[in-house]
């Protein structure tokens, strides 16, 4: 069982920055691939980073590649998500979640554990 806690998220101008974070209990955290998700209001919940178990290798949707980040520091069992020029679209409730070993990286049904969210809000 791994227990997952978002933090971070508030209210931030267009144009401007926020850096989340997952913290994760448990052992093994590196054995975990995670990933960030969000929903916003009235759609449904959507890919937005990855990041493996080792930090080594990273996966973005396209509406967020170039301007968000994830990383990720095993020591800690924390995973950040940097939010750089963020929009209005950008707005919603950002999910962490540990993908289960051999699931899409893409396909939210294939992560077993979650946060229960911070949200984000950019004004316009």
């Amino acid at each position: 069982q791994v227990q997952l806690v978002e933090s971070g998220g508030g209210l931030v101008q267009a144009g401007g920055s926020l850096r989340l974070s997952c913290a994760a209990s448990g052992r093994n955290f590196n054995l975990y691939a995670m990933g960030w998700f969000r929903r916003a209001p009235g759609k449904e919940r959507e890919f937005v980073a990855h990041v493996t178990g080792s930090g080594s290798a990273t996966y973005y949707a396209d509406s967020v590649k170039g301007r968000f980040t994830i990383s990720r520091d095993n020591a800690k069992n924390t995973v950040y998500l940097q939010m750089n020029s963020l929009k209005a679209e950008d707005t919603g409730v950002y999910f962490c979640g540990v993908r289960r070993s051999g699931g899409s990286t893409y396909f939210q049904n294939d992560y077993i554990y979650w946060g229960p969210g911070t949200q984000v809000t950019v004004s316009s």
